[in-house]
């Protein structure tokens, strides 16, 4: 069980975009990267191959180490570790381990 899931708040904390936050949209497990909405932008230089296709210089977000982010928490508001509980119905809880309070 990773600690950086699909639409978590997360706070890159090295490379270019240090110290700012974004959503996680996407998370690719074999390569151990997240790709963070408005983060890592870099440009790419596109050719039109369709009618309806946006042509010229784009930005888009490249995927960035899961070891180079750190989740925050909505209730404190600041980036933390992640710890696990295990609830009495038996289902796994990501805990913030600052304040102790459940992450969606």
């Amino acid at each position: 069980m990773f600690n950086i899931k699909k639409n978590d708040t997360v706070m890159v904390i090295k490379g270019k975009d240090r110290g700012k936050t974004g959503r996680v949209m996407k998370v690719l497990p074999k390569e151990m990267r997240a790709i963070v909405e408005g983060r890592n932008l870099t440009k790419k230089h596109v050719r039109r191959t369709r009618a309806e296709q946006q042509v010229g210089i784009i930005q888009i977000e490249n995927p960035i180490h899961l070891s180079n982010l750190m989740p925050m928490c909505p209730k404190c508001n600041k980036p933390t570790r992640i710890g696990f509980i295990i609830r009495p119905n038996g289902d796994k809880t990501r805990i913030c381990r600052r304040c102790k309070e459940a992450l969606a």
